[in-house]
């Protein structure tokens, strides 16, 4: 199962993805891009990706082969981040044939109703969906 893992600015929830990823789909080749260098550094001292990369063109070709996109909800917006989601980095997530896991965050002039503030319960329940996905391809 390719599973890519996409972030921006500092990197931290992409972090935090690619560790539970790997807890909960040890097998899984995961594939972790930030939209700048300080995310993937951090989602590099994670130890758990299996490759790493940085910047537009690198979301946009990963796109193409991921099964399982996950990341925070901007990256399916164009402009979100503080402007580090290019449109086309948004139309290649948006348009990708993976499923996408997207983690609800009320950021950058978004406010996605229903979220609960730095709720670790959203991550509990987008790991329990991969595995889920993962346990369903494999059968």
């Amino acid at each position: 199962m390719n599973i890519l893992v996409i972030d921006g600015q500092g990197g931290k929830l992409g972090r935090k993805l690619v560790e539970s990823i790997r807890k909960v789909c040890p097998d899984a080749e995961i594939t972790a891009v930030g939209t700048n260098s300080m995310a993937t550094e951090n989602m590099m001292n994670s130890g758990c990706a299996n490759h790493l990369a940085t910047g537009e063109n690198a979301v946009i070709v990963a796109c193409r082969w991921a099964q399982i996109i996950v990341g925070p909800f901007g990256i399916a917006t164009a402009d979100a981040m503080m402007g580090e989601i290019s449109p086309a980095m948004a139309n290649a997530v948006a348009s990708s044939p993976a499923y996408r896991v997207l983690i609800p965050m009320n950021l950058c002039n978004t406010y996605v109703a229903g979220v609960v503030k730095g709720s670790a319960a959203i991550l509990e329940d987008a790991m329990d969906h991969i595995q889920r996905i993962v346990g369903k391809e494999q059968e």
